[in-house]
């Protein structure tokens, strides 16, 4: 039986027909073979992002340190108290001169006739906050002069039949309230008004500004 010869050194074999008919077979039947993808453990944990370096130290530190923000009390420990209203002033002289003359202008005015005491102290708080959120500061407060101040404490003729009232009980009440802390916190000073602006039954009042409000309290 006679052997193939191979082919000389460094020379690929040649095809027989023979062969060419299996690779062409094989070359149709074949299927590209697919890679599996590789399975994560679900009980795995992705470690977390570490956080960037701060590139500078002092306000990595004031972060962790959270100085930037006011301390909290400790428990148990009393909360700070809000600073107390300041104290009523002397009314300026001069200017209480230029308001009676009409050269500084009463920018508002309220009218408390013929209010009870509860109406004309809710009368006179909501007018005088609502002045100075404005940003008034010269405002007059009428109270009617009353006759109360002639009368004997005992004397019940100084309330008006029909409406239960004292005659002249607003003329002393309004500077009591606005010498309550509420009201003193927005309110510089008071004084009697000129005769032309009601004389002793009205009062100028002087408010602060709303920053020196804000930070009187």
């Amino acid at each position: 039986m006679s052997r193939r010869r191979g082919p000389p050194d460094g020379e690929r074999p040649a095809l027989t027909d023979e062969d060419r008919a299996l690779w062409e077979h094989a070359a149709r039947t074949m299927q590209p073979v697919r890679r599996a993808k590789p399975r994560v453990d679900d009980r795995q944990t992705v470690p977390p992002e570490m956080p960037r370096p701060e590139t500078d130290p002092m306000r990595a530190t004031g972060r962790a340190l959270n100085l930037g923000s006011s301390p909290r009390p400790l428990a148990g420990e009393p909360a700070k108290k809000p600073r107390p209203a300041p104290e009523l002033a002397p009314f300026d002289r001069k200017v209480a001169r230029r308001l009676g003359r009409g050269t500084v202008p009463i920018e508002a005015r309220l009218d408390l006739h013929g209010m009870r005491q509860s109406e004309a102290h809710a009368a006179l708080r909501s007018f005088l906050l609502g002045c100075q959120s404005r940003g008034l500061r010269w405002v007059l407060v009428i109270t009617g002069k009353g006759v109360a101040s002639r009368l004997d404490p005992g004397d019940e003729s100084g309330f008006v039949p029909g409406h239960g009232r004292e005659v002249g009980v607003l003329r002393r009440s309004v500077p009591r309230w606005l010498a309550e802390p509420e009201l003193r916190a927005i309110v510089v000073s008071y004084e009697t008004a000129s005769l032309r602006h009601g004389g002793e039954g009205a009062l100028y009042v002087h408010l602060r500004g709303r920053r020196a409000a804000t930070r009187g309290t």
